[in-house]
């Protein structure tokens, strides 16, 4: 690779990782050409991008982005290595964890996610469990509706309650008077007859 490769392989690299919030570093050695192909395909499908790189142009790379200091994920830079960058921050660990229900790679290496860093393999369920933006507005939206409904559930069956304790005093107070006045017109009869 000449000089001037390398510089355009880091000005890529860059690009990629310039507004990136979401970025994982993942080992795919051992994958066949087959194995790769299928990796790639299903993270185009959930909108992962998906590069292997250089390791020592990774680095160049990630030391020129301002504003985040990736030096963490640095020794991690053995091997093939191959950057994932996605929107959605556990998408690349769910991808990497579905597809080694089959096989034994790829292997995280190391992680950037929410400002903070993971290294290690070992860190994969934890990434994977991480709940995205968009589970956990839903999650907020469902407690703030949780509440309301209660309210709204507690209001409809008060009304329909009251609605019915009002047709049951109903017939009873309609019963009554209509009782009283044929009982004083009996007794007004009884007496006259006599």
């Amino acid at each position: 690779m000449t000089k001037d490769q390398k510089v355009v392989a880091i000005q890529e690299i860059k690009d990629l990782l310039q507004d990136a919030k979401v970025v994982y570093v993942a080992d795919l050695e051992g994958l066949n050409a087959a194995k790769s192909s299928d990796f790639r395909r299903q993270a185009f499908k959930q909108n992962i991008k998906v590069k292997v790189v250089k390791n020592t142009l990774l680095q160049k790379a990630m030391e020129q982005i301002d504003g985040v200091d990736f030096s963490e994920m640095f020794p991690t830079f053995k091997g093939n290595s191959a950057i994932m960058i996605a929107d959605t921050a556990n998408a690349p660990a769910k991808l990497i964890q579905g597809f080694r229900k089959k096989e034994d790679k790829p292997a995280l290496k190391s992680a950037y996610l929410q400002e903070t860093f993971y290294v290690g393999d070992e860190n994969l369920t934890s990434l994977a469990n991480i709940k995205s933006r968009e589970e956990m507005i839903g999650e907020i939206i469902g407690l703030l509706q949780s509440p309301i409904q209660r309210v709204v559930s507690a209001l409809q069956n008060k009304s329909e309650t009251v609605e019915a304790k009002a047709e049951e005093a109903a017939p009873a107070v309609e019963e009554t008077p209509a009782e009283a006045p044929d009982a004083a017109a009996e007794s007004t009869e009884e007496t006259s007859a006599e």
